[in-house]
């Protein structure tokens, strides 16, 4: 019998899978991953076990995925188109190759997963795996199975007695993990209605909190986070701080329209509080020690790099080039951010750094001016030349 590794979360596409790969002629083993999902997993193993799987393995990933995929994106500077923080996205490589790994102790030949025939995370399961490993065949049950609606799954799993909770009634698709939480489908399908509240999961109550401003500080070093008001902290630990804070006040929230990469648009709402202050200190604190031409080039780079983990191309070349070059730019970015955090904003108001370019005696326009304005007339008419008289 072929042994099978099926990325397990605990729900009832992949408690179904269980079964169907197993009628299929499969030994399947559920493999579960910890990124902060925040779901018990007792009841989800004892739930594989009941529906057939033979193993059960369970993998936290929580402190990788932020020292080697949150950092990374972090420093990079990567929002895919301009207001998505990736949390989701960047999850899913780091799944899929501890799944490569699980395969390989396992000595299995083949892997499944449980995504839809429509959605960005197929591609980043399938094209990581095959990044790793080409020989492991791939299943993607719920794209191939005979199933044609959720009514239809339940039945099935009631006939085969897989215990799945058939009460709850949530209509919306909800993915979370330590950086943040998606959310699809239900109302939000209708890209003019507004996100009902129950739609948010760590901001939920938000605005009708009354919150008195508050400062926090935040440690960098070489573009990582390293402290939050002077005490240093480990990343988890700082994450969830940070993340706790930011959902009081409502901030990180995303109602956004978005290309995936199967060729539609999906309307999704995010929800990433911690990611929002990082991503806005640091971009800060770039600001304040890098030099014009690298910070402007490396803001085409911080596209390319959302791009790369979007479309699941994390295991390729390219991406471990540009880290080359993001790890270089971040050599200076240490020093220390001040946000202000108001209902749904957090605001840079002040910035230090040992690498600091900013000189006041040349930006100032007091007495302390050591700014030769003279020599202006002469670079305004260099830099005007080649336009000049040229109608």
């Amino acid at each position: 019998m072929k042994k099978i590794v099926l990325a397990y979360s605990g729900g009832l596409d992949t408690s179904v899978a269980i079964k169907w790969l197993a009628d299929k002629g499969y030994e399947v083993i559920a493999y579960m991953a910890d990124v902060g999902q925040e779901k018990t997993t007792t009841a989800a193993i004892e739930r594989a076990k009941k529906a057939g799987a033979s193993k059960v393995v369970v993998k936290d990933l929580k402190k990788e995925f932020a020292t080697d995929y949150l950092w990374r994106a972090l420093k990079a500077g990567a929002i895919y188109e301009g207001r998505y923080l990736l949390a989701t996205a960047l999850s899913r490589p780091l799944i899929a190759a501890a799944q490569v790994a699980v395969a390989h102790a396992e000595k299995a030949t083949a892997v499944a997963h449980g995504c839809t025939g429509k959605g960005n995370d197929q591609v980043r399961f399938e094209v990581t795996i095959q990044a790793l490993d080409g020989a492991l065949e791939i299943l993607a049950p719920v794209r191939e199975w005979e199933f044609k609606s959720r009514e239809d799954e339940i039945q099935y799993a009631l006939q085969h007695k897989i215990p799945i909770d058939v009460t709850k009634k949530s209509p919306y698709s909800i993915d979370k993990n330590i950086w943040g939480v998606s959310c699809e489908a239900g109302v939000l399908e209708d890209p003019n209605v507004e996100p009902p509240e129950d739609s948010f999961q760590w901001t939920r109550g938000a605005e009708k909190k009354q919150l008195k401003e508050k400062i926090v500080s935040i440690g960098f070093k070489k573009g990582v986070p390293v402290s939050l008001d002077g005490k240093t902290l480990e990343p988890l630990k700082l994450i969830e701080r940070l993340n706790t804070l930011g959902a009081q006040y409502g901030i990180g929230r995303v109602d956004m329209i978005e290309n995936r990469l199967v060729g539609i648009k999906s309307r999704e709402t995010y929800e990433a509080p911690a990611g929002q202050i990082l991503f806005q200190a640091h971009q800060d604190l770039e600001a304040l020690v890098l030099d014009r031409e690298l910070l402007h080039y490396k803001e085409g780079i911080a596209h390319k790099y959302a791009e790369l983990v979007y479309y699941g191309l994390w295991f390729t070349p390219l991406r471990k080039a540009l880290d080359a070059f993001i790890d270089q730019t971040q050599t200076r970015v240490t020093g220390c951010v001040r946000m202000k955090l108001r209902k749904y904003s957090a605001q840079p108001v002040g910035r230090t750094s040992p690498y600091s370019l900013y000189n006041e005696s040349l930006a100032t326009y007091s007495a302390k001016d050591k700014f030769d304005q003279r020599l202006a007339k002469g670079f305004i008419d260099l830099w005007a030349l080649p336009y000049k008289n040229k109608r």
